[in-house]
């Protein structure tokens, strides 16, 4: 069939055929995509047990709850945050923190506190080194903005994450902290290490038919947000971590690499209230304010929440 010849199959069993209300943009999507994937299956002579061995995939996919990693893996959530920047550029927004993905492995309701925040349960005291980030929260022109909500949250010693992992407490390494009058935070946590993907996981397998690996280096993702500006989704990988530029999910930009110093001054343990050497890192944020003629920074997606 040529395009056109699809076109019509496509409008005659999904538009033709319909006897009830129509949501006009799902069927809108739907009519483009299936057009769109009956022409690769015509270009690319993709075989009945080609396609339902496809079908299978997403369905171990879905079950594995591994769809959200996926999505990242490919490429797709990367995509999805440059179609964004192009609109901010078009809209005459510059000058914030950037973006980068969220990836699957938010969870809403973490403790809340002003300030300062100790986020981890203290049960790898003893096996990684503690980290302060700390940072101030201004808007583009370099007012700080008080009560700015900071939410942070990254993986254990071993790149994995509570909730997900139910050997870890809940909430650990997870925290929201109000930014106080100077729009300071500060977070008292671990060095948090990068992840591969479950090696036998679906996301994985796919990878492995692309001959690429399913490492991200390690990083701390943030979402940001406060009355009047526009809700900032981002995180900072870490320099010195082999897969800093080679993300598997492509999160790593340019602006969002923050350096660990490490800290063995006396005087700087006691003012931490720590009895050992520590690691810093520096993450300021810059928001943006909120602009009518932008696509809205609020994403409508499932996350997970206690």
């Amino acid at each position: 069939m040529n395009r056109q010849e699809i076109d019509q199959l496509v409008k005659q069993m999904n538009v033709d055929t319909a006897t009830g209300p129509v949501d006009t943009r799902v069927q809108q999507i739907v009519v483009r995509l299936l057009g769109d994937l009956f022409q690769a299956i015509e270009d690319l002579d993709i075989s009945q047990t080609e396609l339902w061995k496809g079908l299978e995939y997403f369905t171990d996919a879905g079950q594995a709850n591994e769809l959200g990693l996926l999505a990242a893996g490919l490429g797709l959530e990367h995509y999805l945050d440059l179609r964004a920047d192009e609109a901010d550029a078009k809209a005459g927004i510059t000058g914030c923190t950037p973006r980068t993905i969220e990836g699957p492995l938010y969870v809403a309701g973490a403790p809340e506190s002003v300030g300062f925040a100790r986020m981890d349960d203290g049960t790898e005291s003893d096996k990684i080194d503690t980290l302060f980030i700390e940072g101030t929260v201004t808007d583009t022109d370099g007012n700080v903005i008080q009560g700015a909500k900071v939410e942070v949250w990254h993986a254990n010693s071993l790149g994995n994450y509570s909730f997900f992992d139910k050997s870890q407490s809940d909430f650990n390494l997870r925290r929201t902290i109000i930014a106080d009058n100077a729009g300071h935070y500060v977070a008292q946590t671990t060095m948090p290490v990068g992840y591969g993907c479950p090696p036998e996981g679906t996301t994985q397998a796919v990878l492995n038919k692309l001959g690429r690996h399913g490492n991200r280096p390690s990083h701390v993702h943030y979402f940001v947000s406060a009355p009047g500006y526009r809700k900032l989704t981002t995180q900072f990988n870490i320099e010195g971590d082999q897969y800093l530029w080679d993300d598997f999910a492509f999160a790593t930009r340019e602006g969002l690499v923050a350096t660990a110093t490490d800290v063995n001054d006396a005087e700087a343990m006691a003012k931490r209230n720590v009895d050992k050497p520590f690691k810093h890192i520096t993450f300021n944020v810059e928001l943006v304010k909120e602009s009518a003629q932008a696509p809205t920074t609020e994403i409508d997606r499932r996350r997970v929440s206690a």
